[in-house]
């Protein structure tokens, strides 16, 4: 009741709609498509799920929108009617310069294309590629302009790795200004499109591991991983691993008591191996610049190697129980920080929150690149990515 005695009648925010999108984006960018729910989104905003439904009919609508809505940010902010430069050098600067700005925009919500992307289906999936493809566009064409002796499949590969470093920085929370933020992820993307991309190398084709004399624990390990990487944890039932491990469902029980463990399994195993790299690194070299070049290479290997637990690892991870999830995440963060601190011995003037920004942005270069080239396990192919990932490094 108001003051005259009569009903007060409850008024819409006018801005509801922004509310929903920046809240199911920040829900998806945590936890992924499928574990969040219409009610999970409707109670962070406060209104009911029959309400949010007004605004969007379906999940996978609300979906779309936020996806769309950073790749749309993206196209428009690198626009030539916006960045109206004819230098080639300044025009990439500009590019960059704007990929930055919009990301830092959208910090905790610009990295759901790169992992959650694969869930759209039809002339959507269709529309998030010809927009990427535009903004990659906008880099590679002055950067031919600047290096013509680049073919279209280097400029390519270099502005992917380029992106790619600017993207990073959605895939964690570590704490820097915004100007240092852009004067850093800058200085890594011009490193990267200068690297002087190797052409020697053999091109021998990509094969498959075999499971030869392995353990039924490990096959359905390997089954899962494969499995979560072509269709998603939650489009993979264990009567799939079974089938594919050619054992009834009941009797993947046996060995993992449920799908999550296997999923916790293939994660740690990704942990495991990725702390082997920095044992490795130090093991194997003379002085820190060293032992970072040996980083690059071994992390390269690993991940072309194993791309499909790499990848698994990167996007899968919000799947898992919270608790489980914590776990997990504590042992990346030590992985990150045993990195940083071999970075800061090859480059003792960069700050400890810098170089763990870098070594952030060198992992995401080497799987973005890595997933561009279906992780082709050539000798030129991974020399290259290594280079753009020790540019990414040393500068």
């Amino acid at each position: 009741m108001n003051e005259t005695g009569t009903t007060a009648q409850r008024r819409r925010p006018r801005n509801r709609k922004a509310q929903i999108l920046v809240a199911a984006a920040e829900a998806f960018s945590e936890r992924g498509y499928h574990p969040v729910g219409i009610e999970d989104i409707a109670a962070t905003v406060g209104i009911s799920g029959p309400a949010l439904y007004r605004h969007f009919p379906t999940k996978y609508s609300l979906f779309v929108h936020t996806v769309m809505r950073m790749t749309d940010s993206l196209t428009a902010a690198t626009d030539p009617a916006v960045i109206d430069v004819e230098d080639p050098q300044a025009r990439i600067d500009a590019v960059i310069g704007a990929i930055i700005a919009t990301t830092l925009d959208n910090r905790r919500t610009g990295g759901l294309y790169r992992w959650e992307g694969r869930y759209l289906v039809g002339s959507d999936r269709e529309y998030l590629r010809r927009a990427l493809r535009t903004v990659h566009e906008r880099m590679t064409v002055p950067l031919r302009q600047l290096r013509p002796d680049l073919s279209e499949s280097d400029a390519a590969l270099l502005a992917t790795a380029a992106i790619s470093v600017v993207a990073s920085i959605t895939a964690h929370r570590s704490a820097l200004s915004a100007k240092q933020i852009e004067e850093s992820m800058l200085a890594a993307a011009r490193s990267v499109l200068w690297t002087e991309l190797p052409q020697q190398g053999s091109a021998s084709p990509h094969r498959e591991s075999v499971l030869e004399h392995a353990s039924k624990h490990e096959e359905l390990l390997h089954h899962s991983i494969r499995l979560f990487y072509l269709h998603g944890y939650h489009e993979v039932g264990l009567d799939d691993i079974g089938a594919a491990a050619s054992i009834t469902a009941s009797s993947v029980y046996r060995y993992f008591p449920s799908k999550a463990e296997l999923l916790e399994a293939a994660l740690h195993r990704a942990n495991d191996q990725l702390t082997d790299t920095l044992a490795g690194a130090l093991e194997h070299s003379s002085s820190p610049v060293d032992a970072v070049r040996t980083f690059a290479r071994l992390y390269t290997e690993l991940t072309f190697r194993q791309g499909e637990l790499v990848a698994v690892y990167f996007a899968e991870i919000g799947n898992l129980p919270a608790d489980r999830r914590t776990t997990l995440r504590r042992i990346q963060r030590h992985n990150i920080d045993g990195w940083a601190q071999l970075l800061r011995e090859a480059r003792p003037n960069t700050s400890v929150v810098v170089s763990k920004f870098l070594i952030h942005a060198a992992l995401g270069l080497v799987f973005d690149v890595g997933r561009t080239v279906r992780f082709e396990r050539s000798d030129r192919t991974m020399a290259r990515v290594q280079q753009t990932m020790t540019a990414v490094l040393l500068g």
